[in-house]
């Protein structure tokens, strides 16, 4: 896993920082999804841009990710064990986004 700061919260954005990984932490949250699924539900993420957020979450521990051998390919993403500790996080930032929406910031 990445992060070698004495700052706890950069080693945490060092792993699921950026525009798209927290977003797609929180597509899987609660169960496995197919790439096509996570893809459709994430507006303006390129299919480059997603297979590469998703290979750095891979490498990291924080996704899993299974290969069915059946014809067409099926593979789908779930967070593993270390993944799921991040969970509590992600609810925290919903939670803020929605008190914001509610005194109508974007």
């Amino acid at each position: 896993m990445k992060g070698n700061s004495a700052c706890p919260v950069t080693n945490t954005m060092a792993v699921i920082g950026g525009k798209w990984k927290p977003i797609i932490m929180w597509i899987i949250r609660d169960r496995s999804r197919r790439f096509g699924e996570i893809r459709k539900l994430i507006l303006g993420i390129t299919q480059k841009m997603l297979t590469q957020q998703l290979r750095e979450l891979e490498n990291d521990g924080i996704i899993h990710r299974e290969v069915y051998p059946v014809v067409p390919p099926k593979v789908e993403y779930s967070l593993t064990e270390l993944g799921r500790t991040l969970t509590p996080i992600l609810e925290a930032m919903a939670e803020w986004g929605k008190s914001e929406e509610k005194r109508g910031r974007p």
